[in-house]
């Protein structure tokens, strides 16, 4: 049987990581490793984890903030260095159906026996009431008679995608041989679009619609710079901008980049007229770094010293125990939560297109 690991990463959310840990350890197809990556936080994580009764678990933490992309970075690193065959990636804030691994891993097998070639599997994101988040691109590739081919595995279920995030997606050992990890230095917004439009070069990657996720907070809105208030989290905006410029010279016709250049000045324009200029000077910031922003491919085996970072592994309070796969239903159970506040990690302006 083949291993999975499940990988959350955390910052400054015990509340909502306890509940992803919860929803983790009672899927009806047990993990065979779960790690926490831990980006620094100073809200009590550890001494949540060490006082909880998670079998096994495994706990990272990094003696400083690497953002998002950092800490997604570490911990496909950390799966794929201990044998891990599919790494099951998701934030904090997303709160698994009972069988949503269980569903990722029949649809894999149902590919695998039909021969068909796939970067990754993706669960169905909902928010608390009900609506789709975080929906893909849908691979629009077409077949040797010019049709699109998304069709093709529909009555599966299952449906190509393209570009995709980080909210609960399975990824293969093999994905990860080829094409390396996310990229760390992209810090915040963007890792996710880069990452899985470079994955999916050749194959696309399947999201399967009865694998069924909540991504909490959803439905607060798009975070923008125009209604940041935050003056700690303002800088971090530069990022989103250099991002997409980055995604999108990698991965675009000269169209899209130049209408992402585009309205990047025109928001500058209207954040100078709005006599906001700290903000304009962000956005110009972010603007100019992406020219000079051409970050390398980390391979998965890479040592974990590469990120500039140090790890505490106080695995010592967990003890391991044998992982029993369950038999599972093919129904996910409706899933409930509340509204829960937003810290750094996770709160995107909304997907970086290209």
């Amino acid at each position: 049987m083949k291993k999975v690991y499940a990988v959350v990463l955390t910052y400054n959310r015990k509340d909502l990581l306890k509940r992803s840990l919860d929803a983790i350890f009672t899927q009806t197809r047990s993990c065979d490793g779960v790690i926490v990556i831990d980006n620094a936080s100073s809200d009590g994580t550890e001494s949540m984890l060490m006082q909880a009764d998670y079998p096994g678990l495994q706990l990272y933490v990094l003696s400083h903030n690497i953002g998002a992309s950092g800490g997604f970075n570490a911990g496909f690193r950390m799966a794929f260095q201990q044998g891990a065959d599919f790494i099951w990636m998701m934030d904090d804030d997303v709160i698994a159906a009972p069988d949503a691994l269980a569903q990722l891993l029949e649809a894999d097998e149902l590919l695998e026996s039909n021969s068909t070639e796939r970067a990754f599997l993706l669960s169905t994101a909902f928010t608390e009431s009900g609506l789709i988040t975080n929906a893909p691109s849908v691979d629009t590739r077409r077949n040797r008679i010019d049709y699109e081919s998304w069709p093709l595995t529909l009555e599966h279920g299952v449906l190509p995608v393209r570009r995709a995030t980080f909210v609960s997606i399975l990824v293969p050992r093999a994905t990860l041989e080829e094409y390396g990890l996310p990229i760390a230095s992209m810090f915040i917004w963007g890792e996710d679009t880069e990452f899985t439009l470079r994955v999916t070069a050749k194959v696309p990657g399947y999201i399967v619609g009865k694998s069924k996720v909540e991504h909490l907070r959803q439905e607060n809105g798009a975070i923008s710079i125009m209604a940041e208030t935050n003056p700690a989290r303002l800088k971090y905006h530069r990022h989103y901008f250099r991002n997409e410029i980055f995604v999108a010279r990698k991965y675009s016709r000269n169209r899209r980049l130049i209408i992402s250049i585009f309205k990047q000045l025109v928001l500058m324009v209207r954040l100078l007229r709005m006599h906001q200029p700290q903000k304009a000077r962000i956005v110009l910031q972010g603007l100019s770094e992406s020219w000079r922003f051409n970050p390398g491919i980390e391979s998965a085996s890479s040592p974990i010293e590469d990120l500039g970072v140090t790890v505490r592994s106080p695995t010592s309070y967990f003890e391991p125990t044998e992982v029993e796969h369950k038999d599972f239903a093919l129904d996910s159970l409706p899933l409930k939560s509340e509204e829960l506040f937003d810290p750094l990690i996770d709160q995107r302006p909304g997907p970086i297109l290209v």
